[in-house]
């Protein structure tokens, strides 16, 4: 599938098109016990910035969308999220009844909003990132949007800082030459979480970005591109968008949801898409953190002053002599700290965590432990 490109267009034409996407999903286990199912890591302020992360998204996003702003998250969490987003208007707030993985909730967003006006041009940017300056990445934002009105899906790259094994990797490819977008890069392909030793070979290159699941598009393509390639996702999510501003809207959905298939947008559209020459990305000089687990709270919230400790939580009450290390309170408990280093304590009414920065990833071994065991009043 090879796209017909359209010419250079109106900057400020091409602005007017764009809507803001945010999934909010995922439970975030390696933040347990402070990130749970009821409460996950985007309704919580993890940067002591007085803002939610989800709160901080749509702001991010608010100068370049006005309230042309969509919210894909869990039916639990419609409550947490109107009380975030008060402005959100109810035909933006998208509910879905279970967890069906990216593909569905991206190209739900997708569906509705071709069915308003096909001519939108979408920006889906998840609700628990944290990104700074904020200038930086809107003018990123706004490189992208000329670059998909000229017939591109495009994703902001991250520039690598460390050989990561986390993160999916994007292979950029030639400079397009475009108007409003003088950094476009061609995508050559996405490619799956590597080993430190091929992550070091990404980062020498320096044709290697940290795929950070941002993506702008018009809304046609990435329908088009969801077709091809998983054609019964598009079927059912096609028939949910065009009940969504009806009053059929619950039945349909309640019916159609549940039957979708599971699958990331990478795999459904991003990959594909990349190998159709379809993808362009969009260099983000930027600082990004997915705050994946308590060590980079530790990064994002910087002990006080002369401490090596840094402490969370209203009220917290910690004594520390020669500790280091990142403590979260959600209780009055004392919380005594001596002669420890890099240690991790998160404290809550019902459950206690104790581990260290180098271990932070493994949390969410003992989520899947007590799921297994059944202990689940606790996640």
């Amino acid at each position: 599938m090879t796209t017909q490109r359209a010419g250079a267009q109106n900057p400020d034409e091409a602005l007017r098109r764009f809507y803001g996407v945010i999934p909010a999903g995922g439970v975030g286990t390696r933040l347990w016990p402070l990130s749970r199912a009821a409460a996950p890591k985007f309704l919580h302020d993890l940067t002591g910035s007085g803002s939610t992360l989800i709160r901080a998204t749509y702001d991010r996003l608010g100068p370049l969308s006005g309230d042309r702003i969509m919210v894909v998250t869990g039916k639990v969490h419609r409550s947490a999220v109107l009380k975030q987003i008060p402005e959100i208007q109810d035909a933006n707030l998208v509910l879905e009844s279970e967890p069906k993985d990216s593909a569905a909730a991206i190209g739900l967003a997708a569906a509705i909003l071709y069915q308003r006006d096909p001519e939108i041009i979408m920006g889906s940017f998840a609700a628990d990132q944290v990104i700074t300056p904020v200038d930086v990445f809107q003018e990123a934002v706004r490189e992208a949007i000329h670059t998909a009105a000229q017939g591109y899906i495009v994703t902001i790259g991250i520039k690598p800082t460390l050989p990561a094994t986390g993160f999916g990797y994007i292979r950029a490819g030639r400079n397009l030459h475009l108007d409003g977008a003088p950094s476009a890069h061609s995508v050559i392909e996405f490619v799956e979480k590597p080993s430190e030793e091929v992550a070091r070979g990404y980062l020498e290159t320096g044709n290697y970005s940290w795929n950070a699941g941002m993506f702008v598009a018009p809304v046609a393509l990435m329908l088009r591109h969801l077709e091809a390639n998983e054609p019964e996702l598009y079927t059912g999510l096609t028939e949910i968008a065009e009940a969504w501003d009806t009053p059929s809207r619950s039945e349909v959905a309640r019916r159609v949801w549940p039957t979708l298939p599971k699958i990331a947008i990478d795999y459904a559209v991003a990959e594909p898409a990349a190998a159709a020459g379809d993808v362009a990305m969009i260099p983000g000089n930027f600082s990004w953190d997915d705050v994946g687990d308590f060590a980079a709270i530790g990064r994002l919230n910087p002990a006080i002053e002369n401490s090596k400790l840094t402490v969370m939580g209203e009220g917290a009450r910690v004594f520390s002599d020669n500790a280091s290390g990142i403590v979260v309170s959600d209780t009055k408990r004392v919380i005594a700290l001596i002669g420890i280093d890099d240690v991790v304590i998160v404290d809550t009414p019902d459950a206690l965590l104790v581990t260290t920065k180098e271990h932070a990833q493994e949390v969410k071994k003992a989520v899947e432990h007590l799921r297994a065991s059944g202990e689940t009043d606790v996640l």
